[in-house]
């Protein structure tokens, strides 16, 4: 019982922090004597004429105000996760439910509700989901502190260099909601994937509905899934960096087109949608131009369908369209354009263009015996369309409804 009310005594401490952060905000920015208003008035400009200066003056410091409520927002939403983190920490290592009985949760949480009326996040199923988030990451961790797993192929995340007795809450973490760590906790198959969708969060600021989009999409899966032969043509780090950016399958979901269509139907309807498009293609990628013309000394011209400049990669990226299953041929084509893309695009300072087919479906086989002493570096991915996407996010509600009702 004296641990349980230990637990009940950092829980207060908790909401004391919470008030003084409020306390501290209030004074950095509201400071002053109040003004005290009597009677009923009109306010008035007075005639003022707002020159540049006040304008621009009146700019900053509306800017100036939403950044210290962002800050102050942050520095809430980290004491609150910081305290959920321990909250669950506590629950798992205290072995609460083996100590107090099945009946824990229930009067945990009636205990706070009680203690805190106004706040909503005392229920049981919210302390049971602190539970599982810690508890998420430190079996995982603790299971391969004993194996010595090396397999991982993501870089040593902090999280890994850690006993998993002393599981301390990720700085990275504090940046994502507590909604977000729930569905990312309850979606994914292991610490390398839910590091992966924070990560993405985090860099691309994503609303919990994207996220969980993403997550229906198996975007995990299908970043660096692309076929390519990066191994072969580029340095290591940037080969890493290439394969991680470059995905399979993309989502054209968000294209009105039909089903049957052709190259430059489905050229035309990308390049209406082009902010879609950039989107889809990922952080990074500045649009070059379509359909620009390669005219050789002959007079023959060429015209690649998309180029692009990656910032990240500091590489040009050459995009070839096809509304079919990938041909040996396609290889030819893409290698020549890059080679163009080399000799009249990149700047001395530039790393090596890459030739990226989007296609409709592909053999990994076909693809990887077509880039066979090819020294450019290549790959092949696939796109789906809205009624694939539109499937695959059906099937994936399905199953969380089975899940819910199970």
């Amino acid at each position: 019982m004296v641990e349980y009310c230990s637990l009940l005594n950092e829980v207060l401490q908790f909401f004391v922090l919470i008030l003084v952060i409020f306390v501290n905000f209030a004074l950095t920015n509201f400071s002053g004597k109040k003004y005290v208003m009597t009677n009923p008035e009109f306010t008035y400009r007075d005639g003022m004429s707002a020159d540049d200066n006040y304008i621009n003056w009146l700019s900053e410091l509306k800017s100036r105000y939403r950044k210290s409520q962002a800050k102050a927002a942050v520095r809430v939403n980290s004491a609150l996760l910081e305290f959920y983190w321990t909250l669950g920490r506590d629950i798992v290592v205290m072995h609460t439910e083996n100590k107090y009985g099945s009946g824990f949760f229930n009067q945990l949480s009636l205990d706070l509700k009680n203690e805190f009326p106004k706040e909503t996040g005392f229920s049981v199923t919210n302390i049971k989901y602190m539970k599982r988030w810690y508890l998420f990451y430190y079996e995982q961790i603790t299971i391969r502190h004993q194996v010595g797993d090396e397999s991982r192929q993501r870089p040593v995340d902090e999280f890994y260099q850690q006993v998993a007795e002393e599981l301390e809450l990720p700085q990275k973490f504090v940046l994502v909601p507590w909604r977000h760590h729930v569905e990312i906790i309850t979606k994914s198959k292991s610490i390398d994937e839910a590091l992966f969708y924070i990560d993405k969060t985090i860099e691309n600021n994503w609303s919990r509905n994207t996220l969980e989009s993403k997550i229906a999409l198996d975007l995990y899966k299908s970043q660096g899934g692309a076929v390519t032969n990066f191994d072969k043509t580029l340095p290591q780090e940037q080969s890493n960096l290439a394969k991680e950016i470059l995905k399979d399958p993309y989502n054209f979901g968000f294209l009105d087109i039909a089903e049957e269509h052709n190259e430059k139907e489905l050229e035309d309807a990308l390049e209406k949608n082009i902010t879609q498009f950039l989107l889809e293609l990922g952080k990074g990628f500045a649009y070059v131009g379509r359909q620009m013309e390669l005219r050789m000394p002959s007079g023959k011209a060429f015209f690649p369908d998309l180029i692009f400049y990656h910032t990240k990669l500091k590489s040009y990226i050459v995009v070839e369209l096809k509304a079919v299953e990938f041909e040996p041929e396609f290889a030819g084509k893409i290698n020549f354009y890059v080679s163009a893309a080399d000799e009249l695009l990149k700047e001395p300072d530039d790393n090596p263009s890459i030739g990226l087919i989007i296609c409709r479906s592909s053999d990994k086989t076909v693809v990887e015996w077509s880039f066979r002493g090819v020294d450019r570096p290549l790959g092949v991915a696939t796109y789906q369309l809205k009624e694939v996407v539109d499937r695959t996010v059906k099937e994936f509600e399905l199953k969380k409804k089975q899940k819910q009702l199970d």
